[in-house]
């Protein structure tokens, strides 16, 4: 979802900076659609660090005996978003 967000925002920023020709005296639209390509090209970038992180995955199962005499297993898999695609 941040990665449209980021979009978003930036689409709409650089409409305000560059497609429209209306003053208002005041604000300025060109400074605001300029802030928010900026915000949205910082909220795409976040987005796409978290989905990286999103397709880490780790198991775990190791292979013992418990404290209580039960048989415990445990292995362990590390994937990383080179090794999944």
């Amino acid at each position: 979802m941040s990665i449209g967000s980021g979009i978003f925002l930036f689409v709409v920023g650089a409409i305000l900076a560059f497609a429209l020709q209306l003053e208002v005296a005041w604000i300025d639209l060109n400074l605001v659609g300029y802030l928010l390509m900026a915000a949205g090209a910082v909220i795409f970038v976040i987005g796409l660090v978290l989905a990286a992180r999103k397709r880490q995955s780790t198991t775990t199962v190791r292979s013992g005996v418990g404290a209580n005499g039960e048989a415990v297993t445990e292995r362990r898999t590390t994937a990383t978003p080179d090794e999944i695609l």
